[in-house]
């Protein structure tokens, strides 16, 4: 069983991956902004064995949260073989942005790119005492491909997969294999305002979840890099 920082998990993709690998037997140390949250769901920690469950107060706008709660990990469960990245921010800023839209821009660097990049860089000393440690990445299509106008969005998504990559090559002697996940929409509160598509059309989060738990059954010689997942058609011009 491994021991696993989970970001952005009290809600969308993060939570369904939580449910997931804590009901696999998982120790699961949970980041979010507001613990409040958790109270009285599946996640709550009262309604869970504090040896398997950890939940640590965590904002990808502070560069000092991460530390914190890798530190305080550490100290619960002695170890992180593990970091599975899901916080992000949505925005939808247009290539020609108003100028009140700059802040928009700004937290969407910070939460999308800096915050994976700070806590995985907290993480790695602990991520290289193993030797089959693993990092997945919700990163988004938007990462590969730029889609009608969500420029800021998917500015901040390309940044994010070639930190995937240099991660992946900065890890790969120590057995650190890094996966990124690039799903298209999935029904989630992120994809509320799309009303054109039916949600039950969409991804859905427990679809991803499935993925992410057989991901860690991987051998190091078998993990992908990364796993594009799309519930529509796209073709190339």
């Amino acid at each position: 069983m491994r021991k696993i920082l989970i970001s952005g998990a009290s809600r969308g993709i993060g939570k369904a991956i939580a449910l997931k690998l804590l009901k696999e037997g998982h120790s699961l140390s949970l980041g979010v902004r507001k613990k409040e949250k958790l109270i009285n769901t599946p996640l709550d920690p009262k309604l869970n064995n504090p040896e398997k469950l950890f939940i640590h107060t965590y904002d990808a706008t502070d560069k000092y949260s991460s530390k914190k709660w890798v530190e305080n990990t550490v100290k619960a469960f002695k170890n992180i073989d593990t970091l599975i990245h899901c916080a992000a921010l949505f925005k939808r800023t247009n290539l020609i942005f108003d100028d009140n839209e700059m802040l928009d821009i700004e937290n969407l660097w910070k939460v999308n790119v800096m915050g994976p990049w700070i806590l995985t860089k907290d993480s790695w000393k602990y991520l290289s005492m193993n030797n089959s440690a693993r990092i997945i990445v919700l990163v988004s299509m938007s990462g590969k491909r730029s889609k009608g106008n969500l420029a800021g969005y998917s500015m901040s998504k390309f940044a994010l997969m070639s930190l995937c990559q240099t991660m992946r090559n900065e890890g790969w002697e120590k057995g650190i294999r890094v996966t990124a996940i690039c799903p298209g929409w999935v029904n989630t509160d992120m994809a509320r305002d799309i009303n054109y598509f039916p949600k039950l059309d969409m991804t859905q989060p427990k679809d991803i979840a499935n993925i992410c738990s057989n991901l860690l059954q991987l051998p190091n010689s078998s993990v992908p890099f990364e796993i594009a997942i799309n519930c529509q058609l796209e073709t190339t011009n």
